[in-house]
């Protein structure tokens, strides 16, 4: 008997259409022979599950469904929600109370890396090179003037905790400082604020496949914008090389700390870091858990460069999970 599996797709942030995008590219590369696949959308207002083009409610406490006076249950989730609740460890509490198995980070790693500052502390002990920062939340008295002697211009003004490059503002004037915060509030009651590094921007995948942890070649970023932003990553108004056109010394480099911070942070599955380069070292900007899968997403294609076929990652995360079963309390 098939495998039942949940692909959890949406979600409440403004990475919900996106989301839905990568969660389309899932279900297209589960072969229908080894799993029966159930679309499963999470929205501000419901969660879904589409069974024989039926939209049901789920159950949020145990995460079941009911049809014609049976309840079905999952034998496994994918977790293709960017932003919450999947990538804040919020769905994963869920599952985790139902003991339903699913791939990707544990609910506490989930936490901690959807927040950019927090990521960022919890790796500064551990020699890892990062932008000077500071961080502020709505109710913070904060000045622009201050703000911008302690961390210079230009400088990067983000949501703490969003994606995407959602509430992502470059400043370079004093004057645009407190519009940049507005936006970004807009997203997240917390804004970061970082010292504007200028270098090559790469971003890279590490991944669990076969039991095994590999980093895989990166992509160098070129932007027609400012920066990385929205219409840039999504809109094809930038260039991206793979693999990345890095000396020796800095490609060792990037594997190393990316593989450290995957290791450090505790990282299940799939995730895909950023790094600016300045000379041979590479510094960490965020980390990624669950990382974009759509057309234009930069994992399938480094997975592609290493040899390994989206549907073929795929289904080794789902088999996975299937097999560790581990449940956080």
């Amino acid at each position: 008997m098939k495998k039942h599996i949940a692909v959890v797709m949406g979600g409440t942030t403004s990475e919900h259409a996106i989301s839905i995008k990568s969660g389309t590219v899932v279900i297209d590369n589960i072969p229908n022979d080894i799993f029966d696949v159930k679309p499963v959308i999470i929205s501000a207002e419901s969660w879904t599950v589409i069974h024989k083009d039926n939209e049901l409610e789920v159950n949020q406490t145990d995460f079941s469904y009911q049809y014609e006076g049976r309840k079905y249950v999952f034998d496994a989730v994918f977790i293709a929600v960017h932003g919450a609740p999947g990538e804040n460890g919020v769905l994963q509490k869920v599952l985790d109370k139902a003991k339903v198995p699913y791939t990707g980070c544990s609910a506490a790693v989930s936490e901690l890396t959807y927040n950019k500052h927090k990521t960022l502390e919890k790796l500064r002990p551990h020699g890892i090179a990062m932008a000077k920062n500071t961080i502020i939340d709505s109710h913070s008295d904060w000045n622009s003037k201050s703000l911008a002697s302690s961390i210079g211009l230009p400088c990067f003004v983000k949501a703490n905790k969003a994606g995407s490059s959602f509430g992502v503002v470059k400043v370079n004037k004093l004057e645009e400082m407190s519009a940049a915060i507005k936006t970004a509030l807009a997203e997240d009651n917390e804004v970061l604020i970082e010292s504007y590094l200028s270098g090559t921007e790469v971003s890279i995948g590490v991944i669990e496949y076969k039991r095994n942890v590999q980093v895989l070649a990166p992509t160098e970023i070129i932007t027609h914008s400012d920066f990385f932003d929205y219409a840039a990553k999504y809109e094809g108004k930038s260039e991206e090389i793979t693999p990345a056109r890095l000396t020796p010394v800095q490609l060792q480099n990037l594997n190393a700390a990316a593989k450290k911070i995957f290791n450090i942070l505790g990282v299940k599955g799939i995730s895909r870091s950023d790094f600016i380069f300045k000379g041979d070292t590479a510094y960490f900007l965020e980390l990624n858990s669950i990382p974009g899968l759509t057309a234009q997403s930069l994992l399938p294609m480094q997975a592609k460069h290493a040899g390994i076929a989206l549907g073929d990652l795929i289904v080794d995360m789902i088999n996975s999970c299937l097999k560790n079963n581990i449940f956080e309390a």
